[in-house]
């Protein structure tokens, strides 16, 4: 008897294999029939984690800081070299 992992492997293939070949029309529909309930529980939420029945709510303290006063505005001057662009490009 050879215990090589290989083979047992291969032993499990060979029984897949023939399971497929025998029933494979069987346990296609099977699977089908067990996809359906098993899809409506993941769209319901079935499978989300429910954490509040094992850890206890934690608090979190935030601290709001004082809202600073907003920039002072800086009015720019007009420049007394400009012409205010009258007769600019006159020909």
């Amino acid at each position: 008897m050879n215990t090589h992992p290989v083979h047992a492997i291969n032993l499990v293939f060979q029984f897949l294999d023939d399971l497929i070949r025998d029933h494979g029309d069987i346990l296609y529909m099977g699977l089908v029939y067990a996809a359906i309930p098993l899809i409506a529980v993941i769209l319901c939420g079935g499978l989300r984690r429910n954490y509040s029945r094992r850890v206890p709510p934690v608090s979190i303290i935030v601290i709001h800081q004082p809202a600073e006063s907003s920039p002072p505005v800086i009015k720019r001057e007009r420049n007394p070299l400009s012409d205010d662009g009258e007769d600019s490009f006159a020909a």
